[in-house]
């Protein structure tokens, strides 16, 4: 088995795939529209997929050990309209948005709990979970949003790091996607995560306690989507019961893009850094030569059927071309046999 994983995790053609499609966006954009490659736009990138890219890291880790969680869109709404409510109920802003990440963190509770010691699907358990966290957003706040929030606060979400392009939420996503780069390829949690995806009985065997690792792994996606609820909230100066609606759509295609494995075991953290940041800049892209809101949308959707299809198409043909080796036609080896 660690022979089978020193193999996936040492393929990343994929990686390199997915990075030469990032460069040539970049190259294309700029030829396309002259206002994609100002530092302006390119921070507006940064900005606009700050939150996608905090919650692809937890989602990498998930999905390569075999699970998916779909209620992550919900449960950001969730964390946002706490921090709304909370904030708009006499409670300070910083103090609010702990709070936030604490029921961030419950709502992975609870799916890890579900999906680990009562031994539910997690596509089913995600699927239920991700409709009641949206119907606890308009429990709290109703359909009305809050959108006084402090100045200070909001500033965080919309302006950049003096002297730089750069938006304030890089300060916290890129040490996210550091820490989470290194935890996947260089620790025993990212050894772990590969061998659960690969096969979980034979984690168990070897001592790794997955029930209580896949729970925590939730927590932690729990914790991660609070992170971005923050971002989100500072960035649209609001709270608001139907935000993040799509997110998990996109965060799912994003890190299947990315060439992680929907069936587990086999993934790169590389990958999903460029296929969030690819995502970006078509995003990007359209909107600067005024594609509609749904365009951008089907993005998402393609890049999704073209990371589960292009893959199996792959498989397919190989093992084609394997059997065809193995047994050559009729007609093939009659003209052998002549000879």
């Amino acid at each position: 088995m660690m022979s089978k994983l020193s193999a996936l995790r040492g393929n990343i053609g994929w990686d390199k795939g997915v990075g030469i499609l990032l460069l040539v966006t970049l190259i294309v954009g700029s030829l396309i529209t002259p206002d994609f490659a100002t530092t302006s736009n390119l921070g507006f990138v940064v900005q606009d997929i700050g939150e996608i890219m905090i919650i692809a890291l937890p989602m990498t880790f998930l999905i390569i050990a075999g699970e998916i969680d779909l209620s992550v869109g919900s449960a950001l709404s969730l964390v946002s309209s706490t921090i709304g409510y909370s904030f708009a109920h006499g409670v300070s802003f910083g103090f609010a948005i702990v709070i936030g990440i604490c029921v961030g963190a419950a709502t992975g509770a609870l799916n890890g709990f579900l999906v680990n010691y009562l031994g539910l699907q997690s596509l089913a358990v995600t699927i239920g979970t991700m409709g009641l966290f949206r119907g606890l957003c308009f429990v709290l706040l109703g359909n009305t949003p809050i959108n006084q929030l402090p100045d200070f606060w909001t500033g965080l979400g919309v302006n950049n790091i003096p002297h730089t392009f750069l938006p304030w939420s890089f300060v916290l996503i890129a040490p996210l996607v550091f820490i989470a780069w290194i935890l996947l390829h260089h620790t025993k949690i990212g050894r772990w995560t590969f061998v659960t995806g690969i096969s979980a009985e034979a984690a168990r065997f070897s001592g790794i306690p997955v029930k209580r690792f896949k729970f925590l792994m939730y927590v932690a996606t729990g914790v991660m989507v609070s992170l971005a609820a923050v971002v989100y909230t500072l960035r649209f100066a609001s709270a608001s019961p139907d935000s993040a609606m799509g997110y998990e759509l996109t965060t799912i295609a994003a890190v299947l893009f990315g060439g992680v494995s929907i069936a587990g075991g086999f993934g790169t953290m590389w990958g999903v850094i460029f296929s969030v940041i690819e995502l970006g800049a078509i995003r990007s892209v359209l909107q600067l030569v005024n594609f509609s809101s749904n365009a951008l949308q089907m993005v998402s959707g393609a890049l999704l059927l073209f990371s589960v299809a292009f893959p199996k198409a792959i498989e397919l043909l190989k093992s084609r071309r394997e059997a065809r080796v193995k047994n050559p036609s009729p007609s093939l080896t009659s003209m052998r046999s002549v000879e």
